[in-house]
Formats: structure tokens, C-alpha cells, sequence
């Protein structure tokens, strides 16, 4: 597990897949962010939300998914099982997750999307914390530029009520005063890079008013407003954080084209048949009465469920033998790629790698039951290619 000062790095996000099946649960009409499209796409599908943890070192990470459940849809779903997730947004629900995860550690470091910068997620996280009596988490997140914070009031004696919070700032503002910027070079996605960067603590939130830690970067021509819970993280430290957040899109990536853990296709005929003219907000599923119906459709949502925690654990499995076997993987003849970009070969290679040698590491153990039933399967009894079979192996 990869550690920042004996604290592990947990990884959230959500991901979209698309989905076409009329009678499959939570299936919901969704907006898909797209940089390389004008106009705004939108599909049908689940909207799921993921927590992970970094493994490996700075020589190569991977962000091993620990946890990836849908986050939107499945409202009457979860009142059918009174779940707290009932009335929770998808950001709620991504810290609570994140907060379960990190009550089996010791106190952690959440990375988050800009998306998920809000005062519900900041409430969530303070709730939880006192519910548990200890930190849990230390968020690193960024910023929208239009964000705007708040200096720490000046009290003032007499009477009334004192104020909760100073001068309001716009913090793309601050990217006027370069004279107040201070030049450093730190690693960032795994080379190194001169940055600037301006350090302040101000309260931001309305109604909330608390005091987080903003750092604004300047990387060639590129500016970002980055932000931490943590009062006592250094502003490379966090410029540092912050790169590794993209591990969970790498995650995603291979996850969905390497393992195929979201090509599930899993429906229920109690299901009502999805209606693509209905209007915002409607539910299919509040029509459900009978308790039968209601039965299937939660046994068909909790296998969705299932199927995608397999992939996980299969990812799991990948990262762990590109790790430990690194040595192996790279010395096989099997394996050959033009260009080695790293000594540690990533979850596709390793997957590559398996595929064509995992029945030859099977020959290796005659006494295992399948590799009789393969070998009965695709030699008959008389074929010689079993006889080269045996001196390839």
C-alpha cells in the first residue's frame, strides 16, 4: 500500500456506463462530460461512484478498487431496504463510502474530483468523524474557478452577534498578485515540473464557513485552484497529492477494457419497461407494490452489484502479480512488447500474459481435476499434439 507519511491514499470518483436493457434496474438518463464535444451528450445507464486505494511506489501506481456501487436510480430501491443512502446525493454517498473505508485504517487521504467540493460533502465528513471520535479523513480536491472564500472575521467588541466570517475573495483574483507567488519544482504525473504557487487559509462554504487550506498553481499555461481539510499539508505536498488522483481514470480504463467488469447484463421481468419520454424526476419503481416484485428487482440489483465487485477483485489480482512478478512477466518469451515504458508491466499485460500461459502453468500440476477435463475437452485420446504439448510445457 502505497503511504504518505504513514497515511494510505484513497482515490473517489464516479463513472457512467451505458446501458440499453429497458428492464434493468436503475437505469437513468444521464449528462456525459465530454472535453473533444461542443454540444452536451447525454445516454442512458448507471451512474456508479468508486473508492480506491494507491498501491505499489513512484516507480508505478495503481489504484486498486475497494468498493464500486451505484450512486444514482436507486432511490425506491433503497427505501425498499431502508438504507441511509435513501435520500443522499451521489457526493454524500462517495464520502460516507469513503469514510467506511477509512475507519479500517489508520486516518487517511481522500482524493477528490473538483465535482466533489461542496458543503454537503463537507457536512457528511464532519458527521462522521464525531460519530467515530477521530479524524478519518484528509481531503485534496480542487477548486472551480469561480470559487470564492472568505477572510476570518475581525471581532469586534460590543453588542450583537459575532460575525461567522471577513471579506469575501475571489480566488482567480489572486493570480493578479504574481509578485506574491513563490517558484518551486515538484513531481507531478512522474516527471518533474516548475511551478508557482500562492499558499492562503481562508473559510469557504456559505453557511459553513470553514477553514481550508487553498494552494493556487501556475504550470506553464495552465492554472488550477487546489484545496485540503488539512490545515498542516505543505502546498507541494498537495500540488504532489493531487497528480496521483488520476489513477482512478487509469483504474476505470482497464476496468472496463481490460477486465469487462461493467458488461454485465443483469434484468428482471417484474421490472416496468423503461419509458425514454418520461418526465424528470419520475420513478417506474414507486408504482411496485407487491412484495414478490419488489424481491426480484433488489435480487437483480444486488447481483449488478456482485458482478462488478468480481472485476474488482479481478483487478486486484492483476496489480498484485504485475507487482510481485514483475521480474517473471518481463523474462517470459511469451510476453513481448516493442517498447517497455516501465520495469512493472501494467493490469493489460499481465492479463495478456496469463491468457496464454495460464494452462501451460496448469500442465505444470497434473493432479488438478481441470486440466484433465480441458485436456479430455480439446485433445482426444489418440492425438499426438498432446505429445508436443508435453515438451513445450
Amino acid at each position: 500500500m502505497f503511504e504518505e507519511e504513514g497515511m494510505p491514499i484513497l482515490v473517489g470518483d464516479g463513472t457512467k456506463q451505458a446501458k440499453e436493457g429497458k428492464r434493468m434496474p436503475c437505469v437513468k438518463k444521464l449528462y456525459q462530460e465530454s472535453e473533444n464535444s461542443a454540444k452536451p451528450a447525454y445516454m442512458y445507464g448507471h451512474m456508479f461512484g468508486a473508492i480506491g486505494v494507491l498501491v505499489g511506489g513512484l516507480e508505478k501506481l495503481f489504484c486498486l478498487p475497494l468498493s464500486i456501487t451505484i450512486h444514482d436510480g436507486d432511490k425506491q430501491i433503497n427505501g425498499w431496504k431502508h438504507s441511509q443512502a435513501e435520500e443522499e446525493s451521489h457526493v454524500q454517498r462517495l464520502i460516507r463510502q469513503a469514510c467506511q473505508v477509512a475507519s479500517k485504517f489508520v486516518p487517511s487521504i481522500l482524493l477528490l474530483d473538483r465535482y466533489f467540493l461542496s458543503v454537503p460533502a463537507l457536512t457528511v465528513l464532519a458527521e462522521e468523524e464525531k460519530r467515530m471520535g477521530r479524524p478519518l479523513l484528509s481531503i485534496v480536491t480542487k477548486a472551480k474557478s469561480n470559487a470564492v472564500a472568505y477572510e476570518k472575521p475581525v471581532r469586534k467588541t460590543g453588542r450583537g452577534r459575532p460575525p461567522l466570517k471577513g471579506k469575501s475573495i475571489k480566488l482567480n483574483d489572486l493570480f493578479k498578485q504574481k509578485e506574491r507567488f513563490t517558484q518551486a519544482t515538484v513531481q507531478m504525473y512522474g516527471v518533474m515540473e516548475s511551478v508557482s504557487y500562492l499558499c492562503v487559509d481562508l473559510l469557504w462554504g456559505q453557511k459553513l464557513y470553514r477553514e481550508l487550506r487553498f494552494v493556487l498553481v501556475l504550470c506553464g499555461n495552465q492554472s488550477s485552484i487546489l484545496v485540503s481539510t488539512n490545515l498542516n499539508f505543505s502546498p507541494l505536498k498537495i500540488i504532489r497529492l493531487y497528480s496521483y488522483r488520476f489513477k482512478i481514470e487509469c483504474c476505470f480504463r482497464e476496468l472496463k477494457q481490460v477486465i469487462a467488469g461493467l458488461a454485465y447484463r443483469f434484468w428482471s421481468r417484474s421490472m416496468p419497461l423503461l419509458d425514454r419520454h418520461a418526465k424528470p424526476g419520475t420513478d417506474p419503481l414507486a408504482t411496485l407494490t407487491q412484495d414478490y416484485e419488489r424481491k426480484r428487482i433488489i435480487n437483480t440489483y444486488n447481483a449488478t452489484h456482485g458482478f462488478v465487485m468480481f472485476a474488482c477483485i479481478a483487478m486486484g489480482l492483476l496489480q498484485i502479480c504485475a507487482l510481485q512478478f514483475s521480474n517473471v512477466l518481463n523474462a517470459s518469451p511469451i510476453r513481448w512488447l516493442r517498447t517497455r515504458t516501465n520495469r512493472i508491466p501494467s493490469e493489460a499485460t499481465t492479463a495478456d500474459f496469463l491468457r496464454k500461459s495460464i494452462f501451460r502453468m496448469l500442465h505444470l500440476k497434473p493432479g488438478l481435476p481441470i486440466f484433465h477435463f480441458i485436456r479430455e475437452l480439446q485433445f482426444p485420446p489418440n492425438d499426438l499434439s498432446l505429445v508436443d504439448l508435453d515438451r513445450c510445457a
